[in-house]
């Protein structure tokens, strides 16, 4: 039997109009946009179909904007006949796969990902800095990060494909890793976010948000998901709960998320979200040999 998995990206590929043709043309998506906005109490959902991109990217708008139209893409696949065997999300993405396996409800990932999109921009005032290291493997980049350490923290946050890995940490220190890595053949490019998000400076956010997840319920899933803090299937919740409590601290494990849902026999990768964003990432981990569906809910 063919397997699918839904995929939740996270901040990065945001635009604006991202979500509207749904809520037009489905009462029950309209509905799900109305409650982000209740509970956010200011209006995501004109930022995401109306902007201005620089107020929609704000790291406490964007996670909730993210959120919610990852959660009505995934309505449209349902509304096509798909069903998932399996779920993902890439960093936030993560909170799309809670709700839509039923670990948590949907109202109760709204209300989490308000109150850590609100800690992450607080935590923002330590002016980390981001950067995608294209063309080097993840070692190559893990031994950078530390030839950069005499300037400050820096670590490798996200293992997006084999030959891109996102960096993460103090300004300084995220420079110095960049030229280390442009004198090994590998290019740098900024990300547009306003922390050094999957790194240490976030532990304060996440030594708080761990707090709020101890009085959440989580459920066994409907269906296994992949944890970012580790990259592997489980239908445990306790452990689930436990590796969300990580997740802002803990490198984002992509490409062994994309590599285990393979494994398991996924034959169709069904990206929530109405562009492709995190299809090119699974292209180039699974390889050009690999013939699994990929595609987004445009």
């Amino acid at each position: 039997m063919s397997k699918t998995a839904f995929i939740f990206p996270g901040q990065g590929g945001q635009f604006v109009g991202q979500g509207q043709k749904w809520a037009q043309a489905d009462p029950e998506t309209a509905e799900l946009f109305r409650t982000v906005d209740e509970v956010a109490q200011r209006p995501i959902s004109k930022l995401c179909w109306e902007g201005p991109l620089e107020e929609l990217s704000k790291t406490e708008n964007l996670q909730l904007a993210v959120l919610a139209v990852g959660l009505a893409a995934a309505r449209e696949f349902g509304r096509a006949g798909h069903e998932p065997s399996f779920a993902a999300g890439h960093s936030l993405g993560e909170f799309g796969a809670l709700a839509l396996s039923g670990t948590i409800s949907e109202e109760k990932a709204i209300e989490l990902v308000a109150r850590r999109s609100e800690l992450m921009a607080k935590a923002t005032e330590s002016r980390g800095s981001m950067s995608a290291i294209l063309g080097l493997d993840a070692q190559t980049v893990e031994a950078v990060c530390e030839l950069a350490k005499s300037e400050g923290m820096v670590v490798a946050a996200n293992f997006n494909s084999p030959q891109q890995t996102v960096i993460s940490g103090e300004s300084r220190a995220v420079a110095a890793a960049v030229r280390f890595a442009g004198l090994k053949g590998g290019k740098a490019v900024p990300l547009p976010v306003s922390g050094a998000f999957h790194s240490p400076l976030m532990g304060k956010p996440a030594e708080l948000f761990a707090n709020v997840l101890d009085g959440t319920e989580f459920k066994k899933p409907l269906f296994p998901i992949v944890p970012n803090a580790t990259g592997e299937l489980t239908d445990d919740p306790a452990l689930i709960k436990e590796l969300l409590k990580k997740q802002m601290v803990s490198p984002v494990r992509w490409t062994l998320t994309v590599q285990s849902l393979f494994e398991a026999g996924t034959e169709a990768f069904l990206e929530c979200w109405p562009k492709p964003y995190l299809g090119p990432m699974i292209r180039k981990t699974l390889g050009p040999q690999v013939k699994a569906r990929i595609s987004a809910a445009a």
